[in-house]
């Protein structure tokens, strides 16, 4: 079993730390990740549905039917894939929804279990069903990959000294909530945003793109959101879902790098 790494601001809870690490599925990266899956998805679904209640759903049919109708395309596949490589446990856990939010940032997220939102500002990004199948194979990847997991993980530890997510809600609910709403890129409101490391972007970007083949989407695609993506940083603001991910150049150079991998798992539906 491969050893958790950790920065010296944790160096003291290594004990807690090598008790708690896990593997990512496909990827075989070692991830510190000690918060309960049944607490991340209880909480996860209080949290995902609070948000809905506070944020204005689309009101157009045929927009939402397309989000809905490509990220469970996806999701079925990566499940079927799991299943066939061994891993049905990781499937137990999943609990798909995919919700468009009528809001003008360029962003989409996702919470554990499989609770994605995309905002309307990034559909003139996405312009293609495979523009959109880049940005929900990407945010399925840090499901599958348990990355906001492996960030709570990290920032309780850091924040509460590794208390388990209960107590830490007990005692400091409010700082709490924060902690999990940043953590899983749900909203500037909230005060604060925890990005996701470019390791883990680049784990994103690496498993997205073969999900997204997996499901009948040419990965080629991919390169083309992210140019556009680019472009629209050029242009002024840099969109949310940019702001924390690796440089453009390097990104789009690495999808170039990994479209012929991916395209093993592609087959045209």
């Amino acid at each position: 079993m491969r050893a958790c790494r950790f920065g010296s601001a944790v160096g003291l809870t290594v004990v807690l730390g090598l008790a708690s690490c896990q593997t990512v599925p496909l990827t075989g990266r070692s991830q510190l990740n000690f918060v309960p899956m049944a607490t991340m998805l209880s909480m996860s679904q209080d949290q995902y549905g609070q948000f809905l209640k506070e944020n204005r759903v689309s009101g157009n049919a045929a927009q939402t039917q397309r989000v809905k109708s490509v990220g469970l395309r996806i999701a079925r596949a990566v499940e079927d894939y799991l299943r066939a490589n061994n891993l049905a446990e990781e499937v137990a856990a999943f609990q798909w929804e995919f919700n468009l939010i009528e809001d003008a940032s360029v962003n989409a997220w996702a919470m554990p279990g499989g609770k994605v939102v995309v905002y309307t500002g990034i559909l003139p990004v996405t312009q293609t069903e495979g523009g959109l199948a880049t940005v929900l194979g990407h945010e399925i990847a840090h499901v599958v990959a348990k990355h906001g997991n492996e960030r709570m993980s990290q920032q309780l530890l850091q924040q509460f000294g590794g208390v388990a997510l209960s107590a830490a809600l007990q005692t400091s609910p409010a700082a709490t909530q924060q902690l999990w709403m940043g953590v899983y890129g749900a909203g500037s409101q909230y005060g604060i945003l925890l990005p996701y490391s470019r390791k883990q972007e680049y784990e994103a970007d690496q498993l997205g793109l073969i999900f997204m083949a997996m499901a009948g989407y040419n990965p080629e695609d991919a390169v083309a959101f992210w140019q556009r993506m680019a472009a629209e940083k050029k242009g002024g603001q840099t969109p949310e879902f940019l702001s924390t991910h690796p440089a453009d150049a390097n990104r789009i150079a690495k999808l170039r790098e990994l479209v012929p991998t991916a395209k093993a798992h592609y087959r045209s539906l």
